[in-house]
């Protein structure tokens, strides 16, 4: 295999020199054209020979002609370098496949001599009549249990569990094959991408099952450096594309989100399209990440590939500043109704729905309207599993000194894998989440920040009727006051969650809310 890729090569090489070679050749034969408006050019009809213009200080046109020369080698030259850093950049690509594609073989040829070896070992047992009900079994059927029903029994896991039966362990089936979750990083022209990608190499349990995938756009050269001295612990893409887009006069200042969303699109497509992936996590080059957030993205998976109500999984909380975020709980999520980012996930299928109409800028805002939502939510955490250190970007820094800059960082390593998380299935959510919320008194913000003013632990909760006092309530309280199609940051069917000197509130429109005002935005 090594001597056939080595040939394979040493082809493409030559086939190169040759093709540069005859195309120098052509271009060094070929007679000069003469200029629009220029007489005696040689084209019919010219007039006059070209040999006879030089004769009359045709020695100019000449060099000029040579400097044209020059000019089109050199450009073709470029366009053919431009190629094979493409090919160079794709066959790290191509060889992670090969090899992840003999991985699996080899799990499934071992997977399949182990079966065999059971059948062979299995003794062979005479048929025995079915057996009697038990006591419990009775209980059961009189209790009403559903094997099937999809609260009651535990979401699937990817770890092996336990069975017990009348007390007794007994040992599970063979684990299932893991899902590959991809971790795509969008990049630029930081050099502290590093920051992210060291916490990522750090933070990652297993290579093979999350793969670091870095998209690089702006073809910044101290940034690719960076990229590249990481070697085959990432995948470095090159985005092809790095021109600037023709945009209205007016969004000429806004050049840079045109490109944010092209390189969107075309980073998803690689992963998706070229590479075969049915999900994939995107992070930022200026986002870093907590010890669990491979942990925890494995776990809602599952979850996000059964629930059609749910379009993707955030690791981020846009109210996750210290203070407003319960530190005992790292464990808690929640359901939203407001497009997170800054760390999600999605599966192949919302790519292939939203990719035919992706839009040409500020792609996270067009995520937030409703014909793109649907009426879909999705899961983030109480502390966050990512905060961002980039001020600097193509937003200038907006909410980063008064809200980012201050987002709590998960420390503590919680196994979500291990927890039973069917709580988040909508209809169970909504239950608990309508008796919690609507049974909690409702106070006054002075009540909330006088000392004394109030009597319990909470939660309470906080009324708000319009955009304008939403806005001024949210101010008084320190969470994020902005709606994007009139829906709250974190909030989920219109409220929004958070402590205040260390007791739960309920942000809340009044009981009976059925949707959201986009004139609120």
């Amino acid at each position: 295999m090594v001597r056939k890729k080595g040939s394979l090569i040493l082809c493409g090489a030559f086939l190169f020199v040759a093709w540069n070679a005859l195309l120098l050749l052509f271009l060094w034969g070929r007679p000069p054209i003469g200029r629009l408006g220029e007489v005696g050019g040689a084209e019919p009809g010219g007039g006059k020979e070209w040999g006879v213009v030089a004769g009359k200080g045709g020695g100019a046109d000449l060099a000029g002609e040579v400097i044209r020369l020059a000019e089109e080698v050199e450009s073709e030259l470029e366009t053919q370098k431009h190629l094979l850093k493409q090919i160079q950049s794709h066959r790290s690509l191509w060889e992670r496949r090969k090899e992840m594609g003999k991985r699996e073989a080899e799990i499934a040829k071992e997977k399949k001599k182990n079966e065999e070896e059971a059948e062979i070992k299995r003794p062979q047992q005479s048929p025995q009549p079915p057996p009697k009900k038990t006591a419990i079994d009775n209980a059961d059927q009189s209790n009403g249990k559903n094997a099937q029903d999809p609260i009651a029994s535990p979401l699937p896991d990817s770890k092996d569990k336990e069975q017990t039966i009348n007390n007794e362990k007994l040992p599970t089936t063979a684990a299932p094959v893991q899902v590959v979750i991809p971790i795509l990083v969008i990049a630029c022209d930081r050099v502290t991408v590093k920051r992210s990608l060291d916490k990522l190499i750090q933070y990652r349990p297993s290579a093979e099952l999350y793969p670091i995938i870095v998209s690089q756009d702006c073809g910044h050269a101290e940034t690719a450096q960076v990229i590249g001295s990481y070697g085959s612990q990432v995948t470095h893409l090159r985005q092809p594309d790095i021109s600037d887009i023709r945009v209205r006069p007016e969004h000429r200042k806004f050049q840079g989100y045109y490109k944010i969303a092209r390189h969107y699109r075309w980073a998803l497509n690689q992963v998706f399209n070229q590479l075969s992936y049915s999900t994939v996590v995107i992070v930022e080059d200026d986002l870093e990440v907590a010890p669990d957030f491979f942990e925890y993205f494995r776990a809602l998976y599952p979850i996000l590939s059964s629930d059609p109500t749910l379009w993707c999984v955030s690791a981020w909380n846009d109210n996750g500043r210290d203070g407003l975020v319960d530190p005992g709980k790292p464990g808690l999520l929640y359901r939203t109704d407001f497009f997170p980012g800054l760390g999600w996930m999605l599966l192949r299928e919302l790519w292939e729905e939203l990719e035919p109409k992706w839009p040409a800028a500020f792609w996270d805002d067009w995520m937030r309207q409703p014909d793109q939502r649907r009426d879909r939510s999705c899961i983030r955490p109480e502390i966050s599993r990512t905060i961002t250190f980039g001020r600097k970007g193509v937003s200038l820094g907006q909410f980063f000194d008064q809200y980012l800059r201050y987002i709590k960082l998960n420390t503590e390593f919680v196994p979500f894998t291990k927890l039973d998380l069917s709580y988040l299935v909508r209809e169970r959510y909504n239950e608990n989440f309508e008796r919690e919320v609507y049974g909690a008194p409702i106070v006054k913000v002075e009540e909330l920040q006088q000392r004394g003013g109030l009597v319990g632990e909470g939660p309470f909760r906080v009324e708000y009727s319009s955009r304008d006092s939403f806005k001024v309530l949210a101010r008084n309280l320190g969470v994020m006051d902005d709606l994007k199609s009139g829906v709250p940051r974190a909030g989920y069917r219109g409220v929004v969650s958070f402590l205040s000197r260390g007791r739960r509130i309920y942000l809340a429109p009044p009981a009976g809310w059925t949707h959201y005002d986009t004139s609120w935005s």
